[in-house]
């Protein structure tokens, strides 16, 4: 007998030995395995990048960023759980049927348990779940502009099961992952905005696209707007006719987030090439005749 239990508590000890040495050996792999991924990939991203506007959106995307390695990290984080789990799961199962514990009834009120216990928390494992594919896939991050639903707002936090989004009018809320079903990242890869410039509609419509033309030229290359803008801002022409009114659009393509400055600039110098013109603003209802604009 005292050789048995001799026996038993050696193969004890050689068993939670090998369950440590087990662990430490991927929690390095992991943390190995991250931090190259965390630190290689950005690189890898930006000398694919030849354009003005890949370089651009590039940095606006953080491929690399702290976003990409905070998104490595969790990751990381979640593999190093599941190895604590899964390795202490086999280890106790191991140790109990060394020292002789009869492991079916156990088995079988564990999976009675297990049953019971992953019922009622089937929306906790949902919010898990949708935590780790929207990290995976890289849906969104951190200072990212995002629509879910009626929720419009800036990601302050991403968790596996909840994320915090403070909207524009400072409120904070909680968005369980398992309940995200759809959603918009208005601050992925870029933001496009369309300008609307009225005029009078018996004015010329190739002369206002020329006159509004020369006001945008190599606004892109400006220093003040050449990390901003895509590409120079484009005069698509007359958009529509009505009443007194003609309507040319201005489309402009920038880094995401960053429209509603180039919009707020775009109109400006459009205002001031057209009164700079004597070109005529919109004929409105009940006026015979407008007078040429002044600057």
């Amino acid at each position: 007998m005292p050789a048995e239990i001799l026996e038993r508590a050696v193969l004890v000890v050689l068993v939670l030995v090998m369950a440590l040495v087990l662990r430490l050996f991927l929690k390095l792999l992991i943390r190995r395995v991250t931090r190259s991924l965390a630190d290689r990939a950005p690189e890898k991203a930006a000398d694919d990048l030849g354009t003005k506007a890949q370089r651009l959106l590039a940095r606006a995307s953080g491929l690399a960023s702290e976003r990409h390695k905070q998104r490595v990290s969790t990751l990381g984080s979640l593999l190093n759980n599941v190895v604590d789990v899964v390795i202490g799961i086999v280890t106790v199962l191991t140790v109990l049927a060394i020292v002789g514990v009869p492991m079916t009834p156990l088995l079988a009120s564990a999976g009675v348990g297990g049953l019971a216990i992953g019922f009622g928390a089937q929306s906790l494992v949902k919010d898990y779940l949708s935590g780790i594919f929207m990290l995976a896939e890289d849906q969104f991050g951190i200072g990212d502009l995002i629509e879910v639903g009626s929720v419009t707002g800036t990601v302050l936090e991403v968790s596996l099961r909840v994320t915090k989004v403070r909207t524009a009018t400072g409120t904070v809320w909680y968005l369980r992952n398992g309940e995200i079903l759809t959603l918009g990242n208005i601050s992925q890869g870029f933001s496009t905005a369309m300008i609307e410039v009225p005029v009078a509609i018996d004015e010329n419509p190739e002369k206002v696209a020329s006159v509004l033309r020369g006001a945008i030229s190599g606004m892109d290359e400006e220093p003040e707007w050449a990390q901003v803008l895509l590409q120079e801002p484009t005069v698509l022409g007359v958009d529509s006719m009505s009443g007194g009114t003609m309507t040319l659009n201005i489309l402009i393509k920038t880094t995401a987030n960053n429209q509603w400055g180039a919009m707020r600039e775009v109109r400006l110098r459009a205002k001031r090439a057209v009164a700079a013109a004597g070109i005529r603003g919109p004929i409105l209802p009940g006026t015979a005749e407008v007078p040429p604009a002044t600057a």
